[in-house]
């Protein structure tokens, strides 16, 4: 049985041309970290605030464990406090006034004095900060800062935690240690996680499973693999990584576009006509006078430069090539393509 569940799940806000949340169905394992990521004012934020019961779903149902947590139209209602959700939010919002054993053991205020603090201590060792138990928040680095918030989430053992963009306020060089760290504790104590992030990437490294969300649609979830080489819709597959769409045409030899003919694995009709996904390091090149196609320019990414040709029909398509292959903008080239997946779309 899923530990969490969101069945259809709709949320409006007064004002608001279209739905926040829109029909949202998604199941999370016990123990299964998952994630979502999507575009600024996709909906990641308002289904975590759903989920937390800070929000109320205006059609479908919220279930933990099993049991209903919320029902459109507040039939049934169960308020934050009382789900069993640890949240970690974008700013931490940690209690300044506060050392940091006071704001891990914030949330066990309920519990005897001496399990308390055992259990203070239990979870600054878990997150290696026991050292720092008596310090205050501004007298720790942002890491710090974001590993006492997750301290304190995981003092009461939630049924599950929730982390709003977790690592923003982190300095990019520290996000994958933390990334790491994070995903080490979660896996130590089993406990199932909801992470939002406008990132794909740092989706892909510490989550189960990805979904991706477009304007309060779920427009596809599953394993960051799946959704980065076989994704569902055109904006996924330019959403979690560089795509290109080349036009082509269905045949009996294959799929005919102008940078060559590509195998037909969906068995389309002959004449069909698609989008065909390209990403740059499916493209190759070599420098050829007499070549069709013209590099026009060159974006250096430290490990490799990303290089944007425009093809004899006007189209341009991207190639990753490595750092040291430098070619300047006008350069004739001749670009070939090798598909290890191929991907199309229809063209209506």
């Amino acid at each position: 049985m899923a530990l969490l569940v969101l069945d259809a799940v709709t949320k409006r806000f007064p004002g608001a041309a279209a739905p926040a949340v829109e029909r949202l169905a998604l199941a999370a394992a016990r123990g299964e970290i998952l994630g979502l990521v999507g575009p600024s004012g996709c909906g990641k934020t308002t289904t975590l605030r759903l989920i937390a019961g800070f929000e109320a779903p205006d059609e479908g149902e919220i279930l933990i464990g099993g049991r209903i947590v919320a029902r459109a139209g507040g039939r049934e209602f169960v308020p934050p406090e009382a789900r069993g959700v640890g949240i970690v939010f974008q700013d931490y919002a940690l209690f300044p006034h506060l050392r940091v054993a006071g704001n891990v053991a914030f949330g066990l205020a309920e519990r005897p004095a001496g399990t308390r603090r055992a259990r203070t201590r239990e979870v600054l060792d878990l997150v290696g900060l026991a050292a720092f138990a008596d310090r205050y928040p501004h007298e720790l680095s942002g890491g710090q800062q974001q590993r006492v918030a997750l301290a304190r989430a995981l003092a009461p053992s939630p049924a599950a935690i929730l982390l709003d963009e977790p690592f923003s306020n982190v300095d990019a060089e520290l996000r994958a240690e933390l990334r790491e760290q994070v995903r080490e504790l979660l896996r130590a104590t089993g406990t199932t996680a909801v992470f939002v992030t406008h990132d794909h990437e740092e989706a892909f490294t510490l989550a189960d499973r990805v979904g991706v969300l477009h304007a309060g649609r779920l427009e596809q979830l599953d394993a960051p693999e799946v959704v980065y080489h076989r994704p569902a819709t055109p904006f996924v597959a330019a959403f979690v990584g560089d795509a290109d769409f080349l036009g082509g045409t269905v045949t009996g030899a294959g799929i005919v576009t102008e940078m060559g003919t590509f195998p037909d694995p969906d068995g389309l009709p002959p004449g069909a006509r698609v989008h065909l996904m390209i990403r740059p390091d499916d493209v190759g090149f070599t420098p050829d006078p007499e070549g069709d196609t013209v590099v026009v320019r060159r974006d250096f990414r430290g490990p490799v430069n990303v290089y944007c040709l425009r093809l004899p029909s006007g189209r341009r398509v991207h190639s990753s090539q490595p750092s040291t292959a430098i070619l300047p903008p006008g350069t004739r080239v001749r670009a070939t393509a090798e598909l290890l997946h191929v991907v199309t779309f229809p063209i209506a």
